[in-house]
């Protein structure tokens, strides 16, 4: 036997050291928490053993000093993405065959894991003692005596190299040459030009400035893959018409300008030009690149009509365009069924949304046509998207109603289970349009529908009873719209809403109670006349708090009775006034005319007097023995 995956297995048998012809041992995604010698001692008794994969498990450093102990031919050794940390041991200058080491460290500030990949025998070991911690520096001393460096992929360090401008370098690589998101510039390096037989070369976000080297297309003609994205060079583009090169180029985020006329050459497979200064049109030699699989030329100056030869371009996945000056109708793209993104946004595009594209397009994941012209209904075919997962038709002229049958996108209407080939939001976007009609009932069954966004529209009608359905729902808004009745109480199920607006609409009556929709601000539902109820301070007809009720009862009675004031204080003075007149006349006219009666009557006001004078001396006298005691 010559090669073992015991990938599957934690323990393994010790019949394993007699396998003394075993070449290749795999131990990855084991969850090993560390190296058992003893475990592992049929390594030391196999003199044949050259391949050793160790990643994705939990080792610590101590697994260095094993390796270097180990009386083993190694010729290639993976320890990626496991939790090294600190420097590599002098024991590994005694590995005199090694010629590949992939070596995840961990570093003590952060828990990425960058990966130093050398292609040498390594002899002596230049590394040793190196802790390859933030912003580590890297000097020509490190490079000593490494004539037989074959790739070099320093990546995701942080490294600070620190080469001078005269450096020659002692190798001459072969392979690929990796430094991204390492401190390399800010001038070109100059003994990169040196290494002529790169096939690959990645500087992306490396510090650079300027404009590249004269000669640097003609040195660097067998170029598979260059990404020099997340720079700041800047320069006209190189012609590349005249070669046959197969190459991935990623220059986004710098400043290159001028035309694309000679940036096209028929084996380019892969072309991010994005955040640049390109202007023009696009050229006509592009129709060549059938090998095109990806083309990013967002965020530039490029202007006129997109062209048709786009359509003939069958392996293209992703298209982007967007933030250009491009107008005109979109040409067809009928043929480009391996589409998986049309991000044509922020244009002066014009003329119907085609239909073609629900019916041609079915892997189509992200379609995004947002801030044109497009005018015209929403063709019904879009429903036939299957993969869609973002439509984005919003800022456009696009009138008519909502399709009904949105629900037929299955992206959105079923939970795919992870297959989706990237992991994007499920989105839908048409606002600021003129959409009339009903929000359709069916929209209730996209139940994955991540955000919603029907606002600045002229939608009318009620909100169907069922929106709670969408469960999933993080962002709605409704707003500023004609939308009219009550709020579903189904809308209290929506419990992972972050972001809702139903403002400006003409909602009424009680807003559903529930965690969620209480715990937005009430300018989320201003403009709505019949909306009652928390957080809003109007309260709905026929309730209230204690307080309001009280108040409500006592502007009731004072409402009354300042209705009624003036008949009661007529009344009461004309009472007052006959009774005065009549018990007057009836007492002191009585006496008057009867002389025994007014006799009597003075007698007994005498005697009540001396009854009452006779009553208070005695109550005094009780009191007064009372408070003696």
């Amino acid at each position: 036997m010559s090669w073992l995956n015991l990938s599957e297995a934690v323990n393994w048998p010790e019949s394993l050291s007699k396998l003394t012809l075993l070449r290749e041992l795999e131990l990855s995604e084991c969850n090993l928490p560390d190296v058992n010698p003893r475990s592992l001692a049929f390594i030391n008794s196999s003199t044949s053993l050259q391949l050793l994969d160790l990643s994705y498990n939990s080792l610590n450093s101590s697994i260095f000093n094993w390796i270097a102990n180990v009386s083993s031919n190694f010729v290639h050794i993976d320890l990626s993405s496991n939790q090294l940390e600190g420097g590599i041991p002098k024991g590994f200058q005694n590995l005199c065959s090694l010629e590949s080491l992939t070596n995840c460290l961990k570093t003590l500030r952060t828990l990425l894991k960058p990966c130093l990949v050398l292609r040498t025998h390594l002899r002596p070991w230049p590394w040793q003692g190196t802790s390859f911690g933030d912003r580590c520096r890297i000097s020509h001393v490190h490079f000593l005596n490494l004539s037989r460096l074959q790739t070099l992929d320093i990546s995701g360090n942080r490294f600070s190299i620190n080469l001078s401008s005269d450096w020659n370098p002692p190798f001459q690589l072969t392979g690929e040459l990796d430094m991204s998101s390492c401190k390399v510039g800010p001038a070109f390096p100059k003994w990169i030009l040196t290494q002529t037989n790169l096939f690959r070369l990645s500087l992306s976000n490396a510090g650079l400035s300027g404009s590249l080297p004269h000669k640097f297309w003609d040195l660097f003609s067998g170029l598979e893959w260059l990404d020099l994205s997340m720079n700041q060079i800047h320069g006209k583009l190189p012609n590349l018409s005249l070669t046959s090169l197969s190459i991935c180029i990623s220059r986004a985020n710098n400043s290159f300008s001028g035309p694309l006329s000679s940036f096209c050459a028929p084996g380019i497979w892969y072309v991010d030009i994005s955040k640049n200064l390109l202007s023009g049109e696009l050229p006509n030699c592009w129709m060549q690149c059938q090998e095109l699989q990806l083309l990013n030329l967002g965020k530039n100056k490029l202007s006129g009509k997109i062209p048709s030869w786009l359509g003939n371009l069958q392996s293209i996945g992703i298209l982007r365009l967007h933030d250009n000056n491009f107008s005109g109708e979109l040409p067809s793209l009928e043929n480009s069924t391996q589409l998986l993104m049309v991000d044509l946004g922020n244009n002066k595009l014009s003329g119907k949304i085609p239909t073609w594209i629900g019916q041609s397009l079915p892997n189509l994941v992200i379609l995004r046509l947002r801030s044109n012209e497009f005018n015209g209904i929403i063709p019904f075919s879009l429903c036939s998207l299957a993969a869609i997962n973002v439509l984005d038709l919003s800022h456009n002229n696009i009138s008519g109603s909502l399709p009904h049958c949105l629900n037929n996108i299955t992206a959105l209407a079923h939970d795919t289970g992870g297959s989706r080939s990237f992991t994007v939001e499920l989105v839908i976007d048409i606002s600021s349009n003129y959409l009339i009609g009903e929000i359709p009932p069916s929209i209730a069954s996209m139940t994955e529908l991540k955000s919603l966004n029907l606002s600045g529209n002229k939608l009318t009608g009620k909100l169907p009873e069922d929106f709670g359905n969408m469960k999933m729902l993080e962002s709605l808004d409704l707003s500023r719209n004609r939308i009219s009745g009550q709020i579903p109480t189904s809308f209290a199920s929506l419990n992972f809403l972050s972001v809702l607006d139903l403002s400006h609409n003409n909602l009424s009556g009680r807003i559903p109670s529930g965690t969620q929709l209480q715990g937005f601000n009430a300018s989320q539902y201003m403009g709505n006349r019949g909306l009652c109820g928390p957080p809003l301070t109007q309260s709905c007809p026929g309730e209230g708090t204690v307080q309001d009720d009280g108040i409500a009862r006592g502007t009731e009675i004072d409402n009354k009775e300042q209705v009624s004031d003036g008949l009661i204080n007529l009344g009461f003075f004309i009472s007052a006034v006959l009774g005065f007149v009549t018990g007057f006349w009836m007492v002191c006219g009585s006496l008057q005319l009867k002389t025994s009666w007014r006799y009597a009557y003075f007698r007994f006001l005498d005697n009540a007097k001396d009854w009452i004078y006779v009553k208070t001396v005695v109550y005094k006298a009780k009191v007064r023995r009372t408070l003696q005691r």
